[in-house]
């Protein structure tokens, strides 16, 4: 029986405590609930392997976890993809990081799989050199086939990184503000408001809306934006809270998690549904 469902990959996310592989299920299922059939990909960063990946599946969720390593994007950069295109010089990037200190995903909010002891702060300086190397091979070879990516809290953070932007390292600290970043569960609630920018495809999607609610965990953020990327959404207090390139098919990224909102917001779901709609080619 032949089907149109696209495939859609999803990067794995990595417990280091009982060195194994997992994944949240809201990913998953909220592709699903979109028309997709999502596939969590191996922890490798075998150019082959990659390559392969990025020919064989129709688009790309890069996951939330641990911070974006300092050497990520030191080789690589915009020139790596070759976007053709200036560098912006605004909004700089840090990336928000959603894990938990095993270097799982950053909030690990139902608890289950946050058994190393730094997540009572969200601050961890866990890293993951293995999703670092694995992510650096695979988003090129996805954006040199222009196949769609949607990036959460790492995933805007590595995305903006790779790409030659920067990051707040520790957002509570380089940027204080009294917006809360770092909510505690549940997590299917709101944290704070971010504004759309006019013009952009999230105030596309959300047609007649200014501002939405979003959850929030992540001690990290976008800081100075990569060349070829642009700001769809911001915090009140200037954090950015989501980007899209617009020379791409579809590349969009959010600092939130709609992983978490997609059951309970009708918008949260509308992201993960207009990501695998452009993976159909609609």
């Amino acid at each position: 029986m032949m089907t149109d469902r696209p495939m859609i990959a999803v990067t794995p996310l990595m417990d280091y405590g009982r060195d194994s592989l997992w994944m949240l299920p809201g990913y998953m299922d909220a592709v699903l609930r979109a028309g997709g059939t999502p596939v969590m990909l191996p922890l490798t960063d075998d150019a082959d392997a990659m390559e392969q990946c990025a020919e064989r599946f129709d688009a790309f969720l890069f996951t939330g976890g641990p911070d974006v390593g300092p050497s990520v994007g030191d080789d690589a950069g915009a020139g790596a993809v070759d976007t053709g295109e200036p560098a912006d010089g605004g909004n700089g990037a840090t990336h928000a990081d959603d894990r938990t200190s095993n270097g799982a995903n950053g909030h690990t909010p139902n608890g289950a799989d946050d058994d190393a002891g730094d997540d009572a702060t969200g601050r961890s300086e866990a890293l993951s050199p293995e999703r670092d190397r694995m992510e650096s091979r695979l988003l090129p070879a996805v954006m040199r086939l222009d196949k769609p990516i949607l990036g959460i809290c790492r995933g805007i953070q590595f995305i903006n990184r790779y790409l030659g932007g920067t990051l707040w390292q520790d957002l509570p600290t380089e940027h204080p503000s009294g917006v809360e970043h770092h909510m505690n569960p549940p997590y299917d609630a709101f944290g704070h408001t971010v504004t759309l920018t006019p013009g952009t495809p999230l105030a596309g999607l959300f047609t007649g809306r200014r501002e939405i609610a979003v959850n929030s965990y992540h001690h990290q953020a976008v800081r100075e934006l990569a060349p070829g990327l642009r700001v769809m959404a911001t915090a009140p207090d200037g954090v950015i809270e989501a980007l899209w390139r617009p020379a791409s098919r579809f590349l969009w990224a959010v600092q939130w998690h709609p992983e978490f909102l997609y059951k309970v917001d009708p918008r949260s779901q509308a992201i993960f549904d207009a990501f695998v709609a452009a993976a159909r080619g609609e």
